[in-house]
């Protein structure tokens, strides 16, 4: 929040209301670099200092965030994040808010993902854009979380089901409950394709917030399948032989009211700016994708047959391609035209997906990219020399792949910064290198008799 006036105001609403609601205790939010929630909680008392002079602690303690020689941070909390939160059934009324990081001077934190959001939403305002963002959270509910043994769903329901086979249907419910509850509007949710696996479709709001409300929605769905004896896991593909859990979110950008993706008179009714932003986001798909997809499991998500993308291309009806230009009512047009990036995933920080995603899309604008031809087929029917003509390239298909990708891209380097850029090409080179050094259930079934 740039706007000291603004921000006066927020607080002063926020002082006013925990008063008011006589709130107990403030949660104080922030991610590390992996998108994992961190929380300080403090007393209605210490919220005036923290407000003017931020809570510290040791950075160095938390991964990607600090060397011992610069371990001090400051968590100063941003009021205009201030929610209402009860936790549990009957629970006492809390309130939480998202913090910004900063150094003991007073500068931007890099190890904070929230600030490197923050710096490229600031960009695409200098060049005038606001960056809008709608994800479908895609999740399972397990019978528990033991690794032990294979998950265990707890139906074997279909899309859309709303029968007794759906016995999630109830922790669906009370979890949309806590989350509009919480001030998180939730525009569709249902039941998925693979078994016990559900969607909660959040309604549009700006890139910060929306990634401050996945955080939030991320917590609530643990916490609601917790109070009912269940585990949710947003693991991209946590059962083998049915699809894994994708994270498809329409993004748009608007020039104050008006949104900059539509031209009525332009063809599809893409504005020059949309196919530019779409050219950016296939230009740069493969060296973002270590970002929008970074566990070693999303990659069992991104294969054939199970509705993901492999493939860089774009499309209108086409669920093969990896950006889909939804097709909107007439009446939605000048508001409701966007584009869908498919290849995310729910384990994704979303404060680190969505700079590098808006990085990729600006890229194109400023850059003047043409937009390919629409891949009006499906893609996994074509041949690999069909392919090859129309310029129809693959996403990596693997995590050492994908950072091979991101480590020689400038684009992200330029996103994420510096700290980031290296902390997180050096985490996920070890999760890389720990995986390949497993032995897994797979090799011991195949090869341990035979060979």
């Amino acid at each position: 929040m740039s706007d000291p006036q603004e921000m006066e105001q927020h607080r002063a609403y926020v002082l006013r209301t925990i008063e008011e609601r006589r709130v107990r205790l403030i949660r104080l939010w922030f991610t590390d670099v992996l998108g994992q929630l961190k929380s300080v909680a403090i007393s209605p008392v210490e919220l005036e200092t923290a407000f003017n002079e931020g809570v510290q602690f040791d950075g160095s303690a938390i991964d990607g965030f600090s060397r011992i020689q610069e371990a001090d941070v400051l968590a100063v909390p941003d009021a205009a994040s201030f929610q209402l939160m009860a936790w549990g059934e009957g629970g006492d009324l809390s309130a939480r808010m998202f913090c910004d990081l900063l150094n003991v001077d007073g500068t931007p934190f890099a190890g904070d993902p929230r600030q490197v959001l923050r710096r490229n939403l600031a960009r695409a305002n200098e060049a005038g854009f606001q960056f809008m963002a709608s994800p479908e959270v895609e999740f399972f509910y397990l019978g528990s979380d033991d690794a032990s043994r294979p998950p265990q769903p707890l139906d074997h329901a279909s899309y859309f089901d709303l029968t007794t086979f759906d016995a999630s249907s109830d922790i669906r419910r009370a979890t949309i409950s806590r989350l509009e509850a919480t001030g998180i509007p939730v525009e569709y949710s249902f039941h998925e394709d693979a078994p016990s696996q559900h969607e909660i479709d959040l309604r549009y709001s700006d890139g910060l917030s929306m990634a401050d409300n996945i955080m939030t929605l991320r917590l609530i769905v643990r916490e609601v399948a917790f109070e009912h004896k269940v585990h949710a896991t947003f693991m991209p593909k946590p059962i083998e032989g049915v699809q894994g859990s994708g994270m498809h979110t329409h993004l748009s950008l608007f020039r104050g009211d008006d949104n900059a993706f539509w031209d009525p008179d332009a063809r599809y009714g893409l504005s020059e700016t949309a196919r530019r932003f779409i050219a950016g986001l296939l230009t740069h798909a493969p060296e973002i994708t270590a970002v929008t997809n970074q566990l070693v499991n999303s990659y069992k998500r991104l294969i054939p047959g199970f509705e993901a993308p492999v493939h860089v291309s774009w499309a209108r009806t086409n669920r093969s391609a990896l950006v889909r230009v939804p097709v909107t009512k007439a009446q939605k047009g000048p508001t409701g035209t966007r584009v869908e990036y498919r290849s995310i995933d729910p384990a994704c920080n979303p404060y680190l997906a969505f700079s590098v995603i808006l990085a990729a899309g600006l890229a194109g604008i400023e850059g003047g990219y043409e937009l390919e031809d629409e891949a009006d087929a499906n893609i996994f029917e074509l041949s690999e020399s069909e392919r090859r003509s129309r310029g129809i390239r693959l996403l990596p298909s693997s995590l050492a792949e994908a950072l091979d990708r991101m480590e020689q891209s400038e684009l992200v380097r330029d996103a994420l910064g510096d700290h980031i850029h290296e902390w997180f090409l050096r985490n996920k080179r070890s999760e890389w290198n720990d995986y390949k050094s497993a032995i897994t259930q797979f090799e011991l079934d195949r090869y341990l008799r035979a060979w």
